[in-house]
């Protein structure tokens, strides 16, 4: 049986490439909350008191690339920060998108069956 290193050296040097671009991107994703959190000196045991969830959440959720923007922007808003969103285009100046957690408000209010207002 081949490892892992060995199953990638058989690989074009494009893919290699292309996975070792992926693999960075993925591990710097991962670390982003992780390392805002500390950049702020706060816990996971803080982080996870603000948001009423267990500390293991939080440490899962700092561990996902993959994140709901509620779940984002409440992350963000116990660090004590506000989460805004921005969509950069080639040849276009970066645009502020707005009223998105807005919607995010409303939707996770109707879920808990409260008006977000």
């Amino acid at each position: 049986m081949k490892t892992l290193d060995q199953k990638i050296k058989e690989l074009s040097p494009a893919r290699r490439k292309k996975i070792k671009q992926r693999a960075a991107q993925l591990i710097a994703e991962e670390m982003s909350l992780r390392e805002l959190r500390r950049a702020h000196k706060l816990t996971q045991e803080r982080i996870a008191q603000t948001l009423g969830i267990g500390q293991d959440q939080v440490s899962r959720l700092e561990q996902r690339s993959d994140l709901l923007i509620s779940t984002l922007r409440g992350y963000v808003e116990a660090m004590g920060g506000r989460l805004t969103l921005v969509a950069e285009f080639p040849h276009h100046k970066p645009v502020a998108l707005s009223g998105i957690a807005a919607l995010d408000a409303d939707t996770d209010a109707r879920r808990a069956g409260v008006s977000a207002e």
